[in-house]
């Protein structure tokens, strides 16, 4: 992985929350039918930072504040390039494979269920985006992280070969 791991603080950070996909577990037992939720959680400020959590508790409610806080603890920075992604880029995490790929303006997000959340959650506006293989909601955010992690800024590539911006992207 060539991005390392970019932890952000919550301080003075406005982030908005979005409900991936919620989970209702049965658990039987000699006096009946016990149920709990698991909510999976995506936070971000839709400019560059973004989160991912998992919370569970008997109730709805309480399942997805506990999600919010979980992902409040694990903020990771995005480099953002004119409202797209850098480069293009695939990732995988277990069964789930992603592949996301920059996009002009105006194309929008173009993304299925749990990367789409996760895209918009980062501020991202265009791209063209694909989930291979398995479509469980916690592997395919966990793929996507993983992703966007191995994202490199323009700036940084510019100044690790000692080229100027314009040389990076036109060759």
């Amino acid at each position: 992985m060539s991005g390392s791991i970019r932890k952000i603080k919550t301080t003075d950070l406005e982030l908005k929350d979005r409900l991936v996909a919620i989970k209702r577990v049965t658990k039987v037992t000699k006096g009946g039918r016990t149920f709990s939720f698991a909510a999976i959680v995506v936070v971000g400020n839709e400019d560059g930072i973004v989160g991912h959590g998992l919370g569970k508790s008997n109730e709805v409610t309480t399942a997805i504040a506990k999600g919010v806080e979980d992902a409040k603890k694990n903020l990771i920075r995005v480099p953002l390039h004119k409202g797209t992604i850098p480069h293009q880029q695939t990732a995988k995490y277990g069964g789930a494979r992603v592949f996301m790929k920059p996009a002009s303006s105006g194309t929008g997000v173009k993304a299925g269920g749990a990367m789409r959340a996760v895209l918009e959650s980062v501020g991202i506006k265009d791209v063209l985006a694909k989930s291979k293989g398995s479509s469980n909601p916690h592997n395919l955010v966990k793929a996507t992280f993983n992703a966007l992690l191995e994202l490199r800024d323009p700036k940084t590539i510019a100044k690790q070969r000692n080229v100027t911006l314009d040389k990076v992207f036109n060759g």
